[in-house]
């Protein structure tokens, strides 16, 4: 998928807007994980969080994106107080599109869900670097190194 043209989608995000990838800011940083305010999501979600000042200041933007609710979005965005918006996926659009909707072992028992992803796309609209199976320790640092170097 890398240097690729980003896959165009819009859909519902927090703070009543709605997003459309054809208008969205770049280079635009679209980490996809499982599920609102699990500890892995909320961990990921608080390194972007926390590195968000350097990604602006670099000119990046964040989004994240699950298959949840808009209020669960809501809820989550507020909790952790993120700068960012959050996309509900809720008829997996763009999980379809960045293919990382994939079975995954939950306790011994085969789920569909979303594999922990992020994908960097670069100012001229193409996928510049993609991160699948990501471990969140030390994963936004290096999406911001990445950014950086663009």
């Amino acid at each position: 998928m890398q240097d690729t043209p980003c896959p165009d989608f819009t859909l519902a995000s927090t703070s009543g807007k709605t997003f459309d990838l054809a208008t969205a800011t770049t280079p635009l940083v679209i980490y996809f994980y499982p599920k609102d305010s699990t500890p892995g999501c909320t961990n990921e979600s608080m390194a972007f969080r926390d590195l968000y000042p350097a990604f602006t200041a670099a000119g990046a933007e964040i989004v994240g994106i699950s298959r949840d609710s808009l209020k669960s979005h809501e809820n989550f965005k507020a909790k952790l107080e993120l700068p960012f918006e959050l996309l509900a996926d809720t008829e997996e659009t763009a999980c379809t599109l960045f293919g990382v909707i994939k079975m995954k072992n939950m306790y011994g028992k085969q789920v569909r869900g979303i594999e922990r992803s992020t994908f960097l796309i670069g100012r001229d609209g193409n996928i510049v670097r993609e991160w699948r199976g990501v471990k969140v320790p030390g994963h936004a640092e290096e999406v911001l190194l990445a950014v950086q170097s663009l």
